[in-house]
């Protein structure tokens, strides 16, 4: 019985010096382990080389696809983030694609139903319209596409370049460029 005291004394006496040591070395900066703990900045989930598919009634509306998707859960109005770029597909009821848009970053807000996209942006309509920008956002409650950057696009009626932006319908079939620019544009 004495040696298993004498044992327990060797192993807890160790033990204590041990935490009363690292307790007491570590700093009292709250904000290290805030950023460990918040949630509301932690992915709850990250996806890579994803596809989601929309229906409606069981046919496909729309597919997304990116190299990495993070949903953002917990934050006070959740989100998903495409990082390393998305490709959306529009789709007709008969699956044919109406609508293509590419960029090389781009959020979704799930409360307020936007979609940002930023970054060397490519969107093709079914007419064959072209338009190149550096950021959009499509407005799914309102089923519009914006602007306010500089806009270029290859229309069937030629190329047409706007200072401000555009706004349009969530197809592209129908859009309006913001002062539009009859010159060259940097984009």
């Amino acid at each position: 019985m004495k040696k298993y005291k004498a044992i327990i004394k060797i192993m807890v006496v160790p033990a204590i010096v041990g935490t009363t040591l690292f307790f007491s070395s570590c700093k009292r900066d709250t904000s290290l382990i805030d950023n460990f703990t918040n949630l509301k900045q932690t992915p709850g989930v990250t996806a890579y080389n994803s596809e989601v598919d929309y229906t409606e009634n069981g046919i496909l509306k729309i597919k997304v696809s990116s190299p990495r998707t993070v949903y953002y859960q917990f934050a006070e109005e959740p989100y998903t983030e495409f990082p390393d770029g998305i490709a959306v597909f529009t789709y007709s009821d008969s699956l044919t694609v109406e609508t293509t848009l590419t960029a090389k970053y781009a959020i979704y807000n799930e409360k307020t139903m936007i979609w940002h996209a930023k970054n060397n942006i490519v969107a093709k309509n079914r007419k064959g319209e072209v338009l190149y920008t550096e950021e959009l956002f499509w407005d799914q409650k309102k089923h519009i596409i914006y602007t306010d950057a500089n806009v270029k696009i290859n229309s069937v009626n030629g190329l047409v370049y706007g200072r401000k932006g555009l706004i349009s319908d969530e197809t592209f079939d129908h859009w309006e460029v913001k002062e539009p620019y009859n010159g060259e544009i940097s984009l």
